[in-house]
């Protein structure tokens, strides 16, 4: 995504915040902690405000290039994070999954999501389904950092293992030591003695 590389993205930057939050707090002065928490408050209200009239003027302007200037930014990792932590991110979760496993180097798809405890469960495609452990982890590693911040609501992720292939039978023409069928398919005549 377009969002990598350009700086914190929306995950790393509300972990700063909240380091910064509780090294004041655990300095003691209660009215400090107060004004950095209100401080953080109304730069988010002002900010989120920005981010709504924005993504309004895009989505509803007459022209194709603001439509899709709108879908871009919705998958953008560090746009549509801060669009996520607004509540201003017009699509729904799995919408957002989606796009979020789009992303990832791995073909996989979603066998489901349990809104409940926020886990995904995944499912590898392709040649990447061999079933070996470490695989499933750098895919488990890559969707939760995907994931972080364009499906916040995704707490865990599971990367489920293959199913056994059905086993493949090998189908004669007949039990085993059995003389061969006639040319027509049906079994050789015998003759009496």
């Amino acid at each position: 995504m377009s969002g990598r590389g350009a700086g914190p993205n929306a995950e790393t930057a509300g972990r700063m915040v909240e380091e910064v939050l509780d090294r004041i707090a655990s300095a003691g002065d209660r009215a400090a902690c107060e004004s950095a928490e209100e401080l953080v408050r109304v730069l988010m209200e002002f900010y989120g405000a920005a981010f709504a009239r924005a993504m309004d003027l895009l989505r509803h302007g007459p022209d194709r290039p603001a439509r899709e200037a709108v879908a871009a930014l919705l998958r953008d990792e560090l746009v549509g994070g801060l669009l996520v932590l607004h509540g201003l991110h017009p699509e729904d979760v799995p919408a957002r999954i989606a796009h979020a496993l789009d992303a990832l180097p791995q073909s996989v798809e979603s066998t489901g999501f349990d809104p409940a405890t926020g886990e995904l469960r995944l499912r590898l495609l392709g040649s990447g389904g061999c079933g070996c452990g470490d695989s499933r982890e750098a895919v488990e590693q890559a969707a939760r950092d995907t994931l972080a911040c364009l499906a916040p609501e995704v707490a865990a992720v599971t990367v489920e293992a293959d199913a056994p292939g059905p086993v493949l039978l090998q189908i004669g023409s007949g039990p085993p030591g059995a003389s061969p069928s006639a040319p027509d398919g049906r079994p050789p005549a015998t003759t009496a003695p």
